[in-house]
């Protein structure tokens, strides 16, 4: 790597260019910067975004001579570094002479993986890769030590580096550039040179991996899916772009999240199981199609071999499963009629069994209640199964995006991901998809700047085949004021707005008061969780989150598809006898908390203490009214302990617990703390949108989700990636916002007619394109 910032070593002296120069009207067309004034013009580098100094010139070459070896425009040389590393490498883009009789070059930077986000973790790629950076700099002719043999080739999904095979020996191939501001690893266009091309190859990607088997209409795998927020997102998302996206297949190790989200999306499967196990059943799976000849294998995958190895033995002991004649069953055995469920797990509770294929058998002759789940005999996980922790669930993630190998891939994770251990997940992330050979951009978004009246900024990590359009993302519609969105320096780039963020017309965001102010009241024991509105929406957001399913963007096939419109889940968190009486005497203003209550001190320096001078107030049980705890937390310094929210407020992070201890999340008006419904509507979630579950399940669903209006800009954006209509900017703007999609049909219509218009675009410039090269 390299840029105008490096200090280099002296050169070696004596290079020049050779050959005529270019002519000047050419020069000028090509370079108009160069020749714009006398003095040095300051121009911003769109693709790096930096100020750079543009030297004025006299004169455009297409050669230039180093050590007696001629360089053309579009070679690539090395170029040199500072002592004991690396050479640079870098692409000729221009020669010329400045005004001041000075030979120069400008380069366009590779990187190598080590010099990318990936950083450390560079082992996972393969040695001589390199990527084509956007950052261009000029340099002193003398900086060039030689020419360097870059193959460019054309990009292709691999299961590992090594199985790149090179058409001809190179020291160096790219297949994909690299973006500095936005992190960004992607497919690269040729390098506009005046010059014949390099060397280049004519070639004939919570959690979610999105398949694309059709141009119009895509399936959908959400995996660690909890119960469905995501899916519901990207699914309304992308209908706005014109793409039909179903959620196929969902898996989550949580029951009552797999109930809320079969509930809602009847059109799923959905699997009930660790990923870990899905990913050994679908291995196993492919063993037991290919072994009966239900499928033919073209590539080789892993875990073919060992198959192979056990036909070879002659391995017998499974025919019991295959056709045969009745006379050939032995006296007390059964014959299996057909197999009506797989799992990779424990569905008897049989001690030893957990990490068996399990298959569910019907019995020929028997009735469906005698249908029983049977091991498969000679299958079995001879590896140890991976421990359930989020840290190594990363690792099952990539091995099935490894095995799977979809067309695109969007992950979602706390922003922790790239500040823990210097952001070593985020860049395993990124180190194994490209070691895959898949486009990775990686992107920060706030539920907040997408209409929602909560911060909750989160990290997405898209992914995308080479022969797909990375997905740009989505700008922000709403502005989040007074909200700091902290990120480690490295990557405050991929804030999504970061760079535009002035350039953008960004409306408020939605406060609480916009979000559930129209909801009846509810008390801290309430029992009922259906019930009709008793007030009409009034503001957009109420307008939007209380839609029916039929008003909706949501596929019709789930839940209550009638026009009434209902509410669910409008139940809190049943408080006790103790913490309602503290709840019940937390003033009713903006700010309240603890603080307030009697027998409370606030110091000069803000912290608190209990008064020395009173007696401490105690409950109707006998404990103190203010627990120690509250006082305590964080030394004294924190506001959060019994705390009201307000109207005119927007909520941090909705989490998974509502226990006000150390949270404000006490509603602005009722002694209560916010309804399962109020988190959701916080959230995005539909009011139709039924969760299933105990009240503490309930919540972790809400809490642990995507918000929906975040997915439904994500799906948008992934819609026109996979019809080729975002091109490779890294961000894109959309054409709606979010809380006031209330038309679904108006607006679905206008999105389609605009698209189609884009599509017809497209294959004009295209058809251009062609004929001039022809």
């Amino acid at each position: 790597m390299a840029g105008s910032t490096k200090k280099r070593a002296e050169p070696e002296p004596n290079p020049c260019f050779v050959g005529e120069p270019i002519p000047l009207a050419e020069a000028m067309s090509k370079w108009p910067f160069r020749y714009s004034s006398s003095k040095a013009r300051k121009s911003v580098n769109v693709d790096c975004g930096e100020e750079e100094e543009k030297m004025q010139a006299t004169h455009h070459y297409r050669r230039a001579n180093v050590d007696g070896i001629q360089i053309a425009l579009g070679d690539d040389v090395y170029v040199k570094a500072e002592e004991n590393k690396p050479n640079y490498i870098a692409k000729i883009v221009e020669f010329f002479e400045s005004i001041d009789k000075e030979a120069y070059f400008r380069a366009r930077w590779f990187y190598r993986p080590e010099d990318t986000v990936i950083k450390g973790l560079a082992h996972y790629v393969q040695r001589n890769r390199v990527f084509l950076s956007n950052v261009e700099d000029d340099n002193p002719l003398n900086c060039i030590i030689s020419r360097v043999e870059i193959l460019k080739i054309p990009p292709k999904v691999v299961s590992r580096p090594e199985e790149r095979i090179m058409p001809q020996p190179c020291e160096y191939y790219y297949d994909m550039g690299y973006d500095l501001d936005h992190l960004t690893i992607s497919c690269v266009d040729d390098v506009n040179t005046d010059s014949v091309p390099s060397s280049t190859i004519s070639s004939g990607c919570d959690t979610n991996c999105i398949e694309n088997p059709q141009k119009n209409e895509k399936y959908l795998l959400d995996l660690y899916s909890g119960c469905g927020a995501m899916s519901t997102g990207l699914c309304m998302g992308a209908s706005l772009a014109g793409i039909k996206l179903t959620t196929k297949w969902a898996v989550d190790i949580n029951k009552f999240a797999c109930a809320s989200l079969k509930l809602n999306h009847p059109e799923t499967e959905v699997r009930n199981e660790a990923a870990e196990d899905f990913l050994r059943l679908l291995k196993e799976w492919r063993k037991l199609c290919l072994k009966f000849a239900l499928i033919s294998s073209t590539e080789k995958i892993e875990s073919d071999k060992d198959l192979e190895d056990e036909e070879e033995d002659g391995d017998k002991k499974d025919d019991a499963y295959g056709d045969s004649d009745e006379s050939d069953i032995p006296p007390g055995e059964f014959e299996v009629e057909k197999f009506v469920a797989i799992c990779f797990g424990n569905p008897n509770e049989v001690k030893d069994a957990s990490s068996v294929l399990h298959l569910k058998v019907h019995w020929k002759g028997y009735g469906s209640e005698e249908d029983t789940w049977e091991p498969y005999d000679g299958i079995r996980n001879k590896d140890a199964p991976l421990q359930d922790e989020k840290n190594k669930q990363l690792l099952v993630y990539m091995d099935m995006i490894n095995y799977l190998k979809p067309n695109y891939v969007l992950m979602e994770n706390v922003v922790d991901l790239l500040k823990f251990s210097n952001g070593f997940l985020a860049r395993y992330a990124v180190a194994r998809l490209v070691a895959m050979n898949y486009q990775t951009r990686l992107g920060m978004m706030a539920a907040g700047s997408y209409g929602l009246p909560q911060i909750r900024n989160r990290v997405f990590l898209w992914g995308a085949q080479p022969t797909e359009k990375l997905p740009p993302y989505p700008l922000p519609t709403h502005e989040i004021l007074g909200k700091s969105l902290l990120a480690p320096k490295e990557f405050e780039e991929i804030q999504v707005g970061h760079s535009q963020k002035n350039l953008l017309q960004l409306e408020k965001a939605p406060t609480l008061a916009d979000a559930i102010s129209d909801l009846p009241p509810a008390t801290n024991c309430e029992e009922k969780d259906e019930r009709s509105y008793e007030t009409e929406p009034q503001t957009d957001f109420q307008k939007f989150i209380s839609l029916t399913r039929a008003d909706s963007l949501i596929p019709m096939g789930g839940g209550d598809a009638s026009q009434s419109r209902k509410l669910y889940d409008h139940q809190p968190l049943q408080l006790n006898e103790d913490d309602f009486e503290r709840v019940c005497q937390i003033e009713k203003k903006k700010g309240a908390n603890f603080r307030s209550l009697a027998g409370v001190l606030v110091r000069d320096n803000n912290t608190v203490k209990f008064d020395p001078s009173v007696e401490r107030p105690k409950l109707k049980s006998g404990k103190y009214l203010v627990p120690d705890y509250a006082v305590s937390f964080k030394n004294g310094t924190s506001t959060k302990p019994f705390g009201r929210l307000w109207w005119d407020e927007i909520v941090n992070t909705v989490v998974t617990r509502a226990q006000p201890h150390n949270q404000t999340l006490i509603h602005p008006l009722q002694d209560r703390v916010l309804t399962v419904r109020e988190n959701a509507r916080l959230q995005g979630f539909p009011d139709f949108y039924k969760l299933c579950g105990p009240i503490k399940e309930k919540y972790c669903q809400v809490g642990n989700a995507v918000a929906v209006p975040v997915g439904i800009a994500l799906g948008y954006a992934y819609g026109m990636a996979s019809q080729g209509l975002s091109g490779d900017q890294p961000v894109i703007k959309l054409p709606f916002k979010v809380l006031q999609i209330v038309e679904r049909t108006k607006l679905a219509t206008a999105m389609s007619k605009n698209n189609s218009r884009l599509r017809n675009n497209n294959s004009r410039v295209k058809e251009v394109e062609s004929k001039e090269y022809l």
